[in-house]
């Protein structure tokens, strides 16, 4: 699998999510040996996954694992009280980052994002957690999640550590990163920017973005590989590309967003210990630019 250079850290292209690790049983644990085995090295997590559940489970999986903590990459979000607030206050990221550690089981964390924006935010607050965090060892990296380029240089006026990361929402059904792109100067729909130019910043400023839901549709509606009834075209195309690559489909639609030049990760979150070999056995399948397009134009993209 190709590894790509997020700072210090030389990391599998595609990462896995531990978002549905529900139950600690065999499958959790076989899902991260065949990960490893695929050549996965990245392993996403966050405070609210599963209420905490989801870390603790990860935890215990990893310890009946093979896996070895000093050959991979662990990495948590903080900063979301579940249908309460979004909260950025040194004092809660210190305590939500030290609860995802001791749930994890590990000394320190190789990265750590802020998972949605807090308006209320004060950039020096977040800049001293950053600084404790780091000085005390437990937390090696940083970056943020579902942030546009003004939040993202409002925390740079205090933050000193470099923000490696940016965890956006992207797939071939959830293109608006790159749609308002294609549409400038127009007045249609697809020319409106919801996210500030955030692919070209990410670009500029050497951010990784690491793609959440690569197979949904919509915000968590449903899974659109496989989905014939409401994507006929995208199906078929992503049959055809997969059949002369030798793949799966859900492997094609990862290596859709792999193939761009922003260098990207993308994060699959699933126990399918099928799904997960689909993928990885995919890594290395290189689309060409014109495959690239008929992907986009198949799943109703427009170009002018």
């Amino acid at each position: 699998m190709k590894k790509i250079q997020i700072g210090e850290l030389s990391a599998s292209q595609v990462v896995l999510g531990i978002m549905n690790f529900n139950e600690p049983n065999k499958d959790t644990v076989r899902a991260l040996e065949v990960a490893a085995e695929g050549g996965i090295n990245f392993f996403d997590n966050a405070d609210i996954y599963g209420k905490g559940e989801c870390e603790k489970i990860f935890a215990d999986s990893f310890a009946k694992s093979s896996l070895k903590r000093e050959n991979v990459y662990i990495q948590s979000k903080v900063g979301i009280v579940p249908g309460i607030e979004y909260n950025f206050t040194k004092e809660h990221i210190i305590e939500a980052t030290e609860g995802s550690m001791k749930r994890l089981k590990v000394d320190y964390l190789d990265s750590l994002l802020l998972h949605r924006p807090d308006t209320l935010l004060e950039p020096e607050e977040v800049a001293s957690a950053f600084d404790e965090l780091e000085k005390s060892g437990k937390v090696r990296h940083f970056g943020v999640s579902n942030q546009n380029p003004g939040q993202i240089d409002l925390l740079k006026t205090a933050v000193k550590q470099p923000l490696l990361m940016n965890q956006l929402q992207f797939s071939l059904t959830n293109t608006s990163m790159i749609d308002a792109g294609f549409h400038v100067n127009m007045t249609d729909t697809q020319s409106i920017s919801h996210d500030g130019g955030i692919l070209e910043y990410s670009r500029i400023h050497k951010m990784t973005i690491q793609a959440w839901s690569p197979f949904r549709y919509g915000f968590f509606e449903g899974f659109f590989v496989g989905n014939r009834e409401k994507f006929p075209e995208l199906n078929k195309k992503l049959d055809e590309i997969a059949a002369k690559y030798g793949v799966s489909p859900d492997g094609i639609a990862i290596a859709w967003i792999n193939r761009h030049p922003a260098n990207m990760q993308t994060i699959i979150g699933t126990v399918n210990t099928d799904r997960i070999k689909a993928v990885t056995d995919a890594s290395d399948v290189v689309l060409t630019h014109q495959e690239w397009y008929e992907l986009y134009l198949a799943a109703g993209n427009k170009l002018p």
